[in-house]
């Protein structure tokens, strides 16, 4: 989970913000909180993602007017949700390869976690970008290969794989320019 970056505005613009979240959530936290249950089918995680949904509200840069707070915590609570869904593809693929390496290869718990960490804020970075784009440089970056062999591998030619490169990694770099 990122860490909830301060709220750049005057101190009682700052509190009444803080406020409205507060108020919002005492209204309305047990109803999320049974919306993500329904949705999942555990509560310990359901709670985790309400957490978080308020969370992500907090770390807004602007206060929010709100008409329909439901139909607001719903689409920001989904986006938590996909990114939850998201992150568990991730872990369940890095566990799988982790189970087709040597044992001898095994990376320690702490730095499986450092690891899966990693990627998932490579995903993040990447986001947006094609699936082709993604895997080019993913196999340059995770697998060392070279263009001619990603070229090969996705069946396309090595000026497009270079595009690809090039693309993602000017979207990774103005992405961590910008945090």
């Amino acid at each position: 989970m990122a860490a909830v970056q301060p709220v750049p505005q005057s101190s009682s613009a700052h509190d009444a913000f803080r406020g409205q979240v507060g108020a919002l959530y005492s209204d309305h936290h047990g109803w999320l909180l049974g919306w993500l249950r329904k949705k999942i089918g555990c509560s310990h995680r359901a709670a985790d993602l309400s957490h978080d949904t308020f969370l992500r509200l907090l770390a807004r840069e602007e206060p929010v007017v709100l008409q329909e707070p439901r139909a607001f915590l719903t689409t920001v609570a989904q986006r938590v949700l996909a990114n939850h869904w998201r992150r568990e593809q991730i872990e369940k693929a890095y566990l799988e390869a982790l189970a087709q390496a040597p044992q001898a290869l095994a990376p320690s718990p702490e730095e499986r976690a450092v690891l899966l960490e990693t990627l998932i804020q490579i995903d993040r970075l990447l986001e947006g970008l094609p699936a082709q784009a993604k895997r080019a440089f993913l196999m340059a970056q995770l697998d060392g290969m070279g263009q001619a062999e990603i070229a090969a591998e996705l069946g396309i030619s090595v000026s497009t794989v270079k595009r690809h490169l090039v693309r993602a990694g000017a979207q990774c770099y103005f992405a961590l320019t910008l945090d």
